[in-house]
């Protein structure tokens, strides 16, 4: 998905359909999480499914908290480590302890078992800790495809500046010059966004495709309208460009761009499918050990 940033002044930008405001709610061993969906008000936005954001706080010893083994099939998931540290192991046999910066693109596709626990050091000592999670859908035609992982360190991960006050970080999709290093099932643009004082970053998005912006830390603003930290911002398709600026305070936005599924969700958990049969269905193999399992 090609969303390098152009000057064009014929181009018009998105405007802002919707604000939604986050809720709080507690996941795995009851850690605390910020998410703006879903939710009852936004189920999803397609093709994304779910936002969550863990921090930013400061842990005191053994406060720290992890995900015990659970079952993933039918989508994509990105968790994107900006503080602090976590260890991941899946039944697919990887095993990586993600540090600041780094980033993991699993794909559940036909389904496995996964689970994220502090570090020893971080859970003995505490520390900051940050944390986002993202789960992307994948079509009903690879809803079956076979478990893949892939890893992202801070060296694989472009990092450009705009010249405008914003330093991007691009995880996954094209911009401002450079591309993600991950190789992905549906067309997505995620950028990790740190906007100085009166700092601004503008890109391009494909016709039809879904365009948000998340704050992560501080207050943001699109072209028409003020956005709290916390909030997200569905923009519109009125236009093929969009952006987002930091007028007052340095700020950081999570952007999220990509190409609608258009297909029927049913979930469950950590099922996406297409229809409740294949919900079932999908329960019943992870009961008899087809997602493999994790001894811990």
């Amino acid at each position: 998905m090609d969303t390098t940033a152009v000057t064009a002044p014929d181009a018009a930008l998105r405007s802002t359909a919707r604000v939604v405001a986050p809720f709080h709610t507690l996941e795995g061993e009851g850690f605390p999480v910020r998410r703006p969906f879903p939710q009852a008000e936004l189920p999803f936005v397609d093709p994304f499914l779910m936002v969550d954001q863990v921090g930013p706080h400061v842990l005191g010893p053994g406060e720290a908290k992890g995900a015990p083994p659970h079952p993933h099939r039918g989508f994509e998931t990105i968790q994107y480590v900006i503080e602090g540290a976590m260890e991941d192991i899946d039944s697919e046999g990887h095993k990586r302890v993600m540090n600041p910066g780094e980033v993991q693109w699993l794909t559940a596709g036909s389904g496995l078992v996964h689970l994220a626990r502090p570090t020893p050091e971080l859970l003995t000592q505490g520390g900051p800790q940050h944390l986002l999670q993202i789960w992307v859908n994948l079509p009903a035609r690879l809803k079956g495809t076979p478990p893949r992982v892939q890893y992202g360190s801070p060296a694989d991960i472009p990092t450009v500046a705009t010249g405008e006050g914003a330093e991007l970080t691009v995880i996954t999709g094209s911009t401002h010059g450079v591309t993600g290093p991950f190789a992905t099932h549906t067309p997505v643009l995620v950028v990790h966004a740190r906007l100085a004082a009166g700092g601004r970053a503008e890109f391009t998005v494909p016709a039809g495709h879904n365009a948000m912006l998340y704050v992560l830390s501080g207050t943001a603003a699109t072209p028409d309208g003020a956005l709290p930290n916390g909030h997200l911002a569905i923009l519109g398709q009125d236009g093929d460009r969009f952006a987002v600026s930091a007028p007052e305070a340095a700020a950081e936005v999570l952007v999220l761009a990509g190409e609608p599924i258009g297909e029927p969700v049913a979930r469950s958990g950590p099922f996406v499918m297409n229809t409740d049969a294949e919900l079932h269905q999908a329960q019943l193999d992870y009961q008899r050990g087809l997602m493999g399992r994790i001894e811990v």
